[in-house]
């Protein structure tokens, strides 16, 4: 109710078309202070169809207009998928790169630089279609069993996405020389050096559109639950599959050319259902049109004020960092009517009868494990068993094994918490954005501070940890701490720190190797003092998540079970969000922002049989070790004596796990 009465207070002063009016106009104005700059207005305005042989207007001719429609193109067509994608999905927070598609665009442009370079000759474009479409047929056959159903597509998406970005990683890790013009790229860029982008984009986006006016009647049933949807004869199954499909095709398009461009899909289509739009075809109307709008707004802006900058901004990583602020804006207005949590039955229907025994052998396990990634690894002079009076090797492996179960711990006891608190199988310590503010902080350390010593980056790291909690309970404590808002602000944060880090990857400074190396997860630069720090911190932590298991156990119950019960629901909520805080903060500290650790864990522990809270606590923090033990240990020997980070290689385990095992959910 409360977003409904803000709706209708909204409309009388902010409607779709006022809105984009306004914005238009501010196009217009940015439009012609700059071509008055470069060339003078008419002499700009001549050029959009004769070059002429002055160099201003040739640069004008062949990089500005074009570059201005590009802006225009791009944008329509991302608020477009947006709004194809958020009717399907039914949900206000889908955006055009949920379904992997950016990311297997990238990673197809990458391995095609790096191993078929002679395929970038038919067109790089068609290559990063190819890397998007299989990204979208992986993500299809994942979901097909269940009918396309909209929580496993969102969850099928997510995996792919951080198991194509954990792959470009690897690649990029080992060929960044190669790849660096791709950093550009994919952190979308709209630079143009003549017409040839904007003429292949322009049909197909038309293409687009009269295909997504086809499908206007037919995904307007989408809005009735799937009973009534049935009770029509509507095909489900197909209509989802339509729609998606065109979605990830303009994307497809749109990402071939411009690279990966945030936030316009998501942001365009919420600004006009706020301003009132409500039916789709206005929707799709006024969001292609605002989304055009925006993007061309953001370009022309950070043209205005390229010439300040003390390095290269691409318009994607702007139009992100400036769409996190907005996204943040939007969550207390949107309404979020989030999906049932999910059956806690399917994932706890295989009890263990003895868990402590469980545990005790996994504990076994991990000791066995570690002995192995202790002694065993190669040489240069093959692989050789170390004895525990090679001193020299010792010192060099057990701090990474240390610091990599210690982390391990504390990603899997977070990741437990989020999920039991949210009540969403798919949360995990990366997700609400904790992870992310440390490591913003990090780098802006490294790269304003002289010579930051490793206090310093601590304490900046904690700092961005702490900005990053006090951002989430600032925004949520009115409203209880509802696990959607919750996970919906960490997507924010996130996407800040993906622009931070776009802009700093993109800027070919060569610190940059060091930050995609600690990105990556890497125990490499582990010493003992901070081994052992890791450890303490680890072990205090893990002491104080064990008392809170009697909450964890009501919590999935729901808000009223759960309040029926005596639980201090806000207090609860904010107790382990400050615990969530500070595990995820200690494992980024030391090895970076690390992927699927979090999300893997509890999971392996659910299937293992704990169930109750604190043996899945307890299951959960081996189990992660265990990961991030091997992790560490694979990486080391897998190409050796080049290494691949440990967090990159527990992606890679963990996405293939949930690559097989989402067909059963």
């Amino acid at each position: 109710m409360p977003s409904k009465t803000l709706a209708c207070r909204l409309r009388p002063r902010l409607t779709p078309g006022r809105a984009c009016l306004a914005l238009g106009l501010a196009v217009l104005v940015l439009a012609v202070i700059e071509l008055a700059t470069r060339t003078g207005i008419g002499e700009g305005l001549a050029a959009l169809l004769a070059p002429g042989h002055a160099p201003e207007t040739l640069v004008v001719h062949f990089a500005w207009w074009p570059r201005l429609a590009m802006a225009l193109l791009a944008g329509g067509g991302l608020a477009l998928a947006g709004v194809l994608m958020q009717q399907v999905l039914r949900n206000p927070l889908a955006a055009p790169t949920t379904l992997g598609v950016a990311s297997g665009a990238n990673l197809a442009l990458m391995a095609a630089t790096l191993l078929a370079p002679g395929l970038l000759g038919l067109g790089r474009e068609w290559v990063a279609l190819a890397g998007g479409g299989g990204a979208m047929a992986l993500v299809f056959a994942l979901a097909w069993r269940r009918g396309l159903a909209p929580v496993v597509v969102v969850l099928g998406g997510l995996v792919i996405n951080l198991y194509f970005g954990a792959l470009s990683m690897v690649l990029l890790l080992f060929h960044q020389e190669a790849l660096k013009g791709l950093l550009i790229w994919g952190a979308g860029s709209l630079a143009q050096n003549g017409w040839q982008d904007a003429t292949f984009l322009a049909p197909r986006l038309a293409l687009g559109a009269l295909a997504a006016l086809w499908l206007l009647r037919p995904l307007a049933v989408l809005e009735l639950d799937e009973a009534g949807a049935r009770s029509l004869g509507v095909s489900l199954r197909h209509l989802r599959l339509a729609g998606l499909g065109l979605a990830v095709f303009l994307t497809g398009c749109v990402v071939s050319v411009v690279g990966i461009i945030g936030f316009i899909g998501l942001a365009a289509p919420n600004i006009v259902r706020l301003a009132g739009a409500r039916r789709l075809g206005s929707r799709l109307l006024w969001s292609t049109l605002l989304g055009a709008l925006l993007l061309a707004a953001t370009d022309l802006l950070l043209q205005r004020f390229s010439g300040t900058l003390p390095t290269l901004i691409p318009t994607g990583a702007t139009t992100a960092a400036l769409g996190a602020p907005l996204l943040l804006w939007l969550l207390p207005r949107l309404r979020l009517s989030g999906e049932a949590p999910p059956r806690e039955a399917r994932a706890t229907a295989c009890r263990h009868p003895a868990p402590g025994h469980l545990a005790a052998w996994l504990a076994l396990g991990l000791v066995g494990l570690g002995l192995v990634a202790l002694l065993a690894g190669q040489t240069a002079s093959g692989w050789h068993w170390a004895s525990l009076h090679d001193v020299a090797l010792l010192q060099w492996r057990l701090p990474r094994l240390l610091a990599a179960a210690g982390c391990g711990v504390m990603l899997a006891i977070a990741g437990t918490l989020i999920q039991r608190l949210t009540g969403n199988p798919m949360a995990s310590p990366e997700l609400l954005g904790i992870s992310g503010g440390s490591a913003i902080a990090l780098m802006a350390a490294i790269f304003l501070l002289p010579a930051p010593d490793n206090l310093t980056l601590v304490g900046a790291g904690t700092l961005g940890a702490l900005a990053s909690l006090a951002v989430l309970v600032g925004l949520n404590r009115r409203s209880g701490f509802p696990p959607e808002r919750l996970l919906l602000t960490g997507v924010a944060i996130t996407a800040l720190f993906d622009a931070v880090r776009a802009v700093v990857l993109a800027g070919g400074d060569p610190r940059g190797q060091q930050v995609i190396a600690w990105l990556s997860g890497s125990t490499y630069y582990v010493d003992l003092t901070s081994a052992l720090t890791v450890g303490g911190a680890t072990l205090l932590l893990a002491l104080a998540a064990a008392p809170l298991s009697r909450w964890l156990d009501i919590l999935p119950l729901g808000a009223a079970s759960a309040s029926a019960l005596g639980l201090p629901l806000a207090r609860a909520r904010l107790l382990m969000l400050l615990l969530v805080a500070l595990l995820t903060a200690g494992a980024t500290l030391v090895v970076g922002p690390l992927s699927f650790v979090g999300l893997l864990a509890p999971h392996l522990a659910r299937l293992l049989g704990f169930s109750r809270a604190r043996f899945h606590l307890l299951g959960a923090a081996l189990c992660g070790a265990l990961l991030m033990v091997v992790a560490d240990w694979l990486g080391r020997q897998w190409l050796f004596p080049e290494e691949i980070p440990a967090g990159l290689v527990a992606s890679l385990l963990g996405g293939a796990y949930f690559l097989w095992g989402l067909r059963r959910f």
